[in-house]
């Protein structure tokens, strides 16, 4: 029987989604939960690898168990071991049974991610490992406007870290917003896939714009010059979420 199962974690505790030599990481701590509960070593995969830091919102899963089981069942017994072997740092939200042919990857049509920055004098007390303080005021117009041009097909060489193993860097931007409330900036953006690091460069760039650093086309230009170079910093990892991803079938849980 295949589950499928929908994630959330604190990416503070972990050297990210994947299984390391060493370190823990997301992907080993699920596995090591599915052994707890139902005897049975198995693989994990993920809808997408998030970097150490990198948290999530709605990240989804997939196993197989050789022994059917209910799916809340599953869930409950997971959320038992994961709260043993990681401390509630991740938990099942809901667990379902899937068809033979779902994957987790590569089922999923379209990934969301969000990034979090609080903006205002005095450092967070709570969760400073999960938003990117910023002592300074950010323009969070003209950061939107900034991000407009960069959402379509666009070679985003500009926007991908070195070490980066997509062959190419031809991508498909759906949505890159950014909105204000209160203290904090939050800029969304969903595509089908993203290149390596692509989402904090891209939140590093926007807020070169919010400083005032960077003019509000600098972005575009940086993205016409096809070099890493021409582009922002690199934001960190505390503020960025995978938000969600949506598989062939699913209604998207996304608000735009």
């Amino acid at each position: 029987m295949r589950y499928r199962l929908t994630l959330e974690y604190d990416g503070a505790r972990f050297r990210g989604w994947q299984r390391q030599a060493t370190g823990l990481s997301v992907q080993a701590v699920l596995e090591a939960a599915v052994a707890g509960y139902a005897g049975e070593a198995v693989a994990v995969h993920g809808s997408g690898r998030t970097d150490t830091g990198v948290h999530a919102l709605g990240q989804v899963a997939h196993f197989d168990l050789a022994r059917p089981r209910p799916p809340e069942s599953v869930r409950m017994g997971l959320n038992y071991h994961l709260a043993r072997i990681a401390g509630g740092a991740v938990v099942v939200l809901a667990c379902s049974e899937a068809a033979p042919e779902f994957h987790a990857r590569f089922s999923t049509v379209e990934r969301s991610y969000l990034y979090r920055i609080l903006t205002r004098p005095s450092p967070p007390a709570f969760g400073r490992d999960h938003v990117w303080w910023m002592p300074r005021a950010l323009d969070a117009a003209a950061m939107a406007a900034a991000a407009r041009p960069l959402v379509g097909f666009h070679d985003f060489t500009s926007y991908r870290a070195a070490g980066c193993q997509a062959n190419s860097a031809l991508r498909t931007l759906t949505e890159l917003s950014v909105v204000r409330s209160g203290s904090e900036i939050t800029v969304r953006t969903r595509a089908p896939s993203f290149l390596y690091r692509q989402v904090r460069i891209l939140v590093g760039t926007l807020v070169e714009v919010g400083l005032g650093r960077s003019d509000t086309d600098a972005p575009a230009r940086a993205l016409a010059a096809r070099s890493r170079a021409a582009a922002g910093p690199t934001a960190p990892a505390s503020g960025l979420y995978f938000e969600a991803a949506i598989c062939a079938g699913d209604s998207s849980p996304i608000e735009s």
